[in-house]
């Protein structure tokens, strides 16, 4: 039997965001719990960027979102996390072919990089035109911003139902004003751009995925691993 193989994608944004003056990039556990959660369920992951490079959120450093056993593989440089992470690849290093998911991590970079990255998009485009399925967490969704369904040339996500980080998140974390000030554009506003019906949690925390056909997307940290399990679920039915 062929092995099932995870394109796991990250920002490669690392510079300062926040009013603190801390930077965004890969928000550690929108990638850590994917990660681990198509491990255990025997897939091979592969980690790629746009630039193939990537710096961490300083934000999802902190002890409420990276704790426990997260922060023991985190700081283990031989867990098999950094093992894989230390391997991450270019677009350009990537087959599509050989691969049944593309799973978005997340993190505020990803507003800078992912509607941009059309080296990314073409790959899970591809993916999705062989019968793939594409998840996207938190920011993640960022990526479906340009992004065509390869059978109709319309956007992926037309018609489609989707989730991510709720703009009233984005007010209660006090990024909005920084947003607008940066011309970036909001999960919610990417669905109404590109006619997707965006469906939000009962509160902009709780764990919430979603499933439409082959397309997967979950609303924050607290997601990262539904969304996983949800992809793989997709996949198999």
């Amino acid at each position: 039997m062929t092995t099932k193989k995870v394109l796991l994608a990250l920002t490669s944004y690392n510079d300062v965001f926040y009013s603190d003056g801390a930077k965004t990039g890969v928000f550690v556990i929108e990638a850590l719990h994917p990660f681990n959660s198509f491990k255990k369920e025997g897939f091979e992951v592969d980690f790629v960027s746009e630039t193939g490079k990537f710096g961490w959120d300083e934000h999802s450093l902190v002890k409420d979102f990276l704790n426990g056993q997260d922060k023991v593989d985190f700081e283990n440089k031989d867990s098999d996390f950094n093992k894989t992470l230390a391997k991450i690849k270019t677009p350009k290093e990537v087959n599509a072919d050989d691969y049944q998911i593309f799973f978005a991590s997340a993190g505020h970079g990803t507003l800078f990089d992912y509607p941009k990255a059309k080296d990314l998009q073409d790959i899970a485009s591809e993916i999705y035109a062989n019968g793939g399925v594409v998840a996207a967490v938190c920011h993640g969704p960022a990526i479906f911003d340009g992004l065509t369904n390869k059978e109709t040339g319309r956007p992926l996500v037309e018609g489609k139902s989707i989730t991510g980080f709720t703009d009233v998140g984005e007010t209660i974390l006090g990024v909005d004003s920084i947003l607008k000030a940066k011309n970036l554009a909001t999960v919610e506003d990417i669905a109404k751009k590109y006619g997707a019906k965006y469906l939000a949690p009962v509160g902009p925390w709780d764990d919430y995925s979603i499933t439409d056909g082959r397309l997967v997307t979950g609303v924050n940290p607290a997601s990262a691993h539904s969304t996983a399990v949800r992809s793989i679920n997709a996949l198999e039915n």
